[in-house]
């Protein structure tokens, strides 16, 4: 079954996180990746660049509205997402349970209902 683990949490601008606790937050995702993947569980990861880079677009009355920022003006954001292939919900938690993520944010663990592979749709 294909769970989304996405991780949510306050974005740290360059004042308030040192060059060393950046240094150590990207090796712990990057040990977090490699132990997924060496699993053989990964199917994709994403880490996404800062709300300030987001653009929002809705159709409404047939006209295509574009807006810069988040949809939503929250105190944490999505920030990636790891797409896993496990058994089960019990294995995604434990999955979920090892993430960096889940000491500073939260992680939404999000069972994939259809999924788009080998030019059809899928279902889990």
């Amino acid at each position: 079954m294909r769970y989304s683990l996405l991780l949510n949490y306050s974005e740290a601008g360059g004042a308030e996180l040192s060059a060393e606790a950046l240094a150590e937050a990207q090796a712990a995702f990057d040990d977090y990746a490699k132990s997924l993947d060496s699993a053989g569980v990964l199917v994709a990861a994403d880490v996404l660049q800062s709300v300030t880079a987001t653009t929002t677009v809705a159709l409404r009355n047939g006209a295509l509205q574009v807006q810069d920022g988040p949809f939503a003006d929250t105190k944490e954001q999505l920030g990636g997402i790891f797409l896993i292939d496990v058994p089960d919900l019990d294995a995604a938690l434990a999955w979920a349970e090892k993430c960096p993520a889940a000491q500073w944010g939260t992680v939404e663990i999000r069972p994939t209902a259809v999924y788009f592979s080998g030019g059809q749709w899928n279902r889990t």
